[in-house]
């Protein structure tokens, strides 16, 4: 298969994520989910007129000059009902909330209000009707919707949806991932290396799911033997995603191709035009989305950014484009044509403008090479030479500092 350009294969891996099915979960853990339908408002908010300060509820006509004196005839406290209307030269103290009484269409803040004698107040200013009030539906009437499906619930969002009286909404599901690798120069963090190297691919890969909305779990490593790792990716064939690790591409031992031929993985792509992340396969197995990530940490970081991240949130369907931001390269980079190279940088903001320093070491094997990234900075195949102060796309990394 031919090195497909980021863009096609992106819009092929999403053509490939499937949406989850709805569930229904507590409002405080959809925070960050979307919404599988629209919520309709089933309460009138707010439910009657009401005062947005406290102050002097009054009849905008008898206020229609400065220094009128209004005799105030009662109280109403936030969570009262009124019990008088308020009658031509009268008033009501009323508190901020509080239902607005018959007769009054304002509300004179109290510090425009001087006690001139016993139960009667000078008004220092002209009322306007509909002066400090907040008129019935104002924020939503019943029937409407107060939020479309597919809107990502957050803090706000959740507080519409509790003033409804709701308590669980329905969200798209949560997608299963199982996270396999394989490579026999391989051990676990706990182990002592004895000439191999520690296995930083699964954990990393597992966390960056969870940042991801994903429910990761973690199925093992296989040795560098066809069946072994054919076995261990089957196990993974009954997840929403398979996530392999190394073995991708073209060594001795690297079985990843055959075995997922073996297992009848339709292959959609192998290799993308980019560094790094090159050897990236991608393919399905029924209804199970399948990615194999380069084995170097750096690459599979990358990648994952890249394709499987946006796949992750299209299938809970959350927004899935990659962000890219105009910035400007504090030092010249130079590179071969052909691929889109993803450097790592650091981003700082000056004045009005982002700023981009690329980190000193770019190699893909490299964690420390991650350590401090805050976004990749993109730049074209066709690009050889970017100077100093050239305006560059930058991507925000979720796994940045």
């Amino acid at each position: 298969m031919s090195l497909l350009p980021v863009e096609v294969a992106l819009e092929r891996v999403l053509a490939l994520a499937t949406r989850r099915p709805r569930e229904v979960v507590e409002v405080g853990a959809a925070i960050g989910r979307a919404l599988a339908e629209p919520l309709q408002a089933s309460r009138t908010l707010p439910p009657w007129d009401n005062s947005a300060m406290d102050g002097y509820a009054v009849r905008a006509a008898d206020v229609a000059n400065p220094g009128v004196s209004l005799k105030v005839t009662s109280t109403i406290f936030a969570g009262q009902r009124p019990s008088l209307p308020v009658e031509p030269g009268c008033c009501a103290r009323i508190m901020t909330g509080a239902p607005m009484p018959a007769g009054a269409d304002a509300v004179v803040m109290q510090e425009k209000v001087r006690t001139a004698a016993d139960g009667v107040v000078v008004i220092d200013e002209v009322a306007r009707p509909g002066q400090n009030v907040r008129h019935r539906g104002e924020d939503v009437s019943e029937g409407s919707v107060v939020l479309p499906a597919g809107r990502v619930i957050g803090v706000g969002e959740a507080g519409a949806i509790w003033a409804q009286g709701v308590t669980q909404v329905p969200v798209f599901g949560r997608p299963r991932v199982a996270i396999a690798s394989s490579g026999d120069e391989l051990c676990e963090v706990t182990d002592a290396p004895n000439g191999r190297i520690v296995d930083t691919n699964t954990p990393v890969i597992a966390q960056l799911v969870k940042l991801s909305g994903g429910e990761p779990t973690i199925l093992g490593r296989a040795p560098d033997a066809l069946e072994a790792i054919r076995t261990l990716f089957a196990k993974g064939l009954s997840f929403d995603v398979l996530i392999t690790v190394s073995g991708a591409s073209v060594g001795d031992k690297d079985f990843t191709r055959e075995a997922f031929e073996s297992l009848g993985v339709a292959m959609d792509f192998w290799k993308v035009a980019m560094k790094p992340g090159k050897p990236l396969a991608v393919g399905t197995k029924g209804q199970t989305l399948v990615f194999g990530l380069p084995g170097n940490p750096i690459s599979a970081m990358v990648t994952f950014e890249l394709f499987v991240r946006p796949a992750l949130r299209a299938m809970q369907g959350l927004p899935a484009s990659i962000p890219v931001l105009p910035g400007r390269l504090s030092v010249p980079i130079k590179k071969p044509a052909g691929l889109r190279h993803l450097v790592r940088a650091q981003v700082e903001r000056r004045a009005s403008e982002l700023w981009a320093t690329p980190l000193s070491s770019q190699s893909s094997g490299a964690l420390t090479s991650a350590v401090g990234a805050t976004h990749l900075i993109s730049i074209a195949p066709a690009e050889t030479q970017v100077p100093s102060g050239a305006v560059v796309d930058l991507i925000p990394l979720s796994w940045g500092a």
